[in-house]
């Protein structure tokens, strides 16, 4: 039961009996990820003084080039993470490969392994516009006391004990699950704790909220396009409104809130998709159905889909159930008539 003016810390105590088996590694391992995030939030913050913003000069291995700030987060939360031993393995967007980690008497006794994206939206830092960690935990596969494997990566969503992302901006937040609701926590600067500021989030049913770049319309398949054209229509509680920030983390946390769907399908200019599922779509996925949401490829639920490479891509719908509902009819639609144009708008 949540309490008023309840610290992340008091927070993870009480509800270490969701997890009897864990024997609090869980929990320090979410308390291991909120340091890190005062961290890398502390940075962010004073990232238009100092010499932070800008290209690293190298690219990352989907080809896109690294942010300073992105090199810097990365790096601050896989030394949080081994430093404090609570890890057998890690894989970050950032980086080609997972890294193994051996615990401190180097006989890998950890149980968990971490998934991130240290810093989502990165590009955006150089004109202030909020930016955010992503990050997935899972219970290994391979077993304990051996070196950590790709498999122990390569899971289903489902599988997935925690999920959450911290946002960076006009305040910043952490917002997790462990598959008991979502519960988001916000920083006090001043005193350096995390407050419980918003317990037991749920995305409302409906939204009137749009998230998509509707720059690369031409681009995006026929149901997609039937789908906006939907949203545009003036009937019922439509046209909706559109919003697209361009960072992951602040569209979804603000649907979420106001109810809302985002969406970033595939395309002719990416053919799968251009989201990470393990590091952007699962964890995304595991808390939107926790608040209630629905998250989906357009076709099925993004959680049943089985990885099979570190940085595989796949196109994201998720938001308000309804809303997604709807899109997915959309692009059924499109798939069984593929030969019609545009779909035929009904007032349902």
């Amino acid at each position: 039961m949540s309490k008023p003016n309840q610290t992340l810390g008091e927070f993870i105590i009480e509800n270490q009996s969701d997890f009897p088996g864990s024997s609090g590694e869980l929990s320090r391992l979410i308390n291991s990820l909120r340091l890190a995030a005062k961290v890398v939030n502390h940075e962010v913050n004073k990232a238009g003084l100092v010499d932070i913003i800008g290209a690293y000069g190298e690219t990352n291995v989907q080809g896109e080039d690294q942010q300073k700030l992105d090199v810097y987060a990365n790096n601050k939360f896989i030394q949080t993470l081994t430093n404090r031993e609570i890890v057998c393995g890690i894989a970050s967007e950032e980086n080609d490969d997972f890294i193994q980690i051996e615990g401190h008497k180097g006989d890998h006794q950890n149980k968990y392994v971490v998934l991130m994206d240290p810093l989502d939206g990165s590009s955006n830092i150089d004109v202030n516009v909020s930016v955010g960690t992503i990050f997935s935990i899972y219970q290994r596969v391979t077993p304990v006391g051996t070196p950590v494997q790709k498999e122990d990566f390569l899971q289903p969503g489902n599988k997935q004990v925690a999920a959450g992302y911290i946002i960076y901006g006009t305040s910043t937040m952490l917002v997790y699950t462990t598959g008991h609701g979502v519960n988001g926590f916000t920083l006090n600067p001043a005193l350096g704790s995390w407050y419980l500021s918003h317990p037991d989030m749920k995305f409302p049913e409906e939204g009137q909220i749009y998230s998509i770049n509707e720059g690369n319309y031409i681009h995006f398949p026929q149901g997609v396009k039937d789908y906006i054209k939907y949203c545009q229509q003036e009937e019922g509680n439509r046209p909706y409104t559109s919003r697209y920030i361009g960072s992951m983390v602040s569209d979804i946390h603000r649907n979420m809130i106001k109810g809302g769907i985002f969406m970033y399908p595939k395309s002719s200019k990416a053919s799968e998709g251009k989201l990470r599922l393990l590091y952007e779509c699962n964890p995304f996925a595991f808390i939107t159905e926790q608040a209630g949401g629905k998250a989906s490829d357009g076709f099925q639920r993004i959680m049943d889909i089985d990885p099979t490479e570190l940085h595989q891509r796949v196109p994201f719908f998720c938001g308000s159930k309804k809303m997604v509902e709807k899109a997915e009819e959309f692009m059924a639609n499109a798939k069984a008539n593929p030969q019609s144009q545009e779909f035929s708008f009904s007032s349902k």
